[in-house]
């Protein structure tokens, strides 16, 4: 059997189901938006089985973006989940079919509840877009199940519709780094946009040097360091920086004469420095476009830590 021809041809289908939302996709998903928008409550999906997995992400990429929103499962919702609603929340629905018994039975609630209601379906006909308020196309030419049963292509075609939903939010709501941070407190991005400097820097045992230390001293120095540096004082105040690298210049250029000389000889002055009231992902950027591994950290001009890489 052929896998790669498998697999080209399943992908292949499913760009053409996204070529042709992309082509189908009208003013209503601008009305839709403009709903969200306007809303001063939640958006609440709700959808069942594969329908409903893609449902668990459109709420959590509306969540995580600006738009408060959950998942609600419609089996759960009859059973007592539906407390959870407020009038003013937005429905969002989600049955490729758009007959989806669980989903179906829910639309009652909704109108006596006054929900807006959104139907993303595949069915213009159906039982849920007839019912709902507002209605978004999830059609598809085909799945990319070879027996047309597996919800393939309408999967895909349906969180690109929620990712796009959810992007036009953002837009709207000039979303940027610092909210998504926030609510990412945890990621990578989230951290380096939140947390400072003085957090995360190194602040005992540094490797500070004085000008009339040996060569031999320094390299102990720096060596115990393991930062690969060393940190020339007077004062509190940050007079120059020797390197693993100015160590092994000098080497090369002195020779044997290299030991006789003090820090004083070979220290470079003016090295890079950041205020401990900095973002990391400031230093994260200096460090990256210097191609360096480590910051010396200035608190209203005074020597206070170093920031290596590694503590990114």
């Amino acid at each position: 059997m052929n896998y790669l021809a498998d697999a080209k041809k399943v992908i292949q289908t499913e760009i053409e189901g996204l070529q042709s939302l992309s082509e189908r996709i009208d003013g209503e998903f601008s009305k839709v938006v403009e709903l969200i928008l306007n809303s001063k409550s939640k958006v609440v999906v709700t959808g069942m089985g594969k329908s409903g997995l893609v449902g668990k992400k459109i709420a959590a990429t509306l969540a995580s973006t600006g738009t408060p929103a959950f998942f609600m499962h419609p089996g759960e919702a009859y059973h007592g989940d539906l407390g959870m609603i407020a009038s003013d929340d937005v429905i969002v629905a989600i049955s490729n079919s758009g007959e989806t018994e669980e989903v179906i039975r829910l639309l009652s609630f909704f109108k006596e509840n006054k929900n807006s209601t959104i139907a993303m379906t595949g069915k213009k006909e159906s039982t849920l877009a007839k019912h709902c308020d507002y209605f978004l196309d999830i059609g598809v030419p085909k799945e990319a199940c070879p027996l047309a049963l597996a919800p393939t292509t309408s999967t895909t075609v349906t969180m690109a519709l929620g990712d796009a939903l959810a992007v036009a939010l953002m837009n709207a709501r000039d979303f940027r780094e610092e909210n998504f941070a926030r609510f990412h407190p945890g990621g990578s991005l989230g951290r380096k946009l939140l947390v400072r400097v003085k957090d995360v820097m190194r602040k005992d045992k540094l490797p500070i040097l004085s000008h009339e230390m040996k060569f031999d001293e320094v390299i102990s120095v720096i060596s115990n360091g393991f930062l690969g540096l060393g940190v020339l004082l007077k004062d509190k105040k940050i007079e120059g920086v020797i390197t693993d690298g100015d160590i092994r210049r000098v080497l090369q250029s002195e020779k044997g004469k290299a030991l006789d000389l003090t820090a004083s000889d070979f220290f470079t002055s003016n090295p890079l420095t950041i205020d401990c009231e900095e973002k990391i992902l400031v230093a994260d950027d200096i460090m990256q476009e210097k191609k360096i591994t480590a910051l010396l950290v200035e608190d209203q001009g005074d020597f206070c830590g170093i920031l290596h890489l590694y503590d990114l």
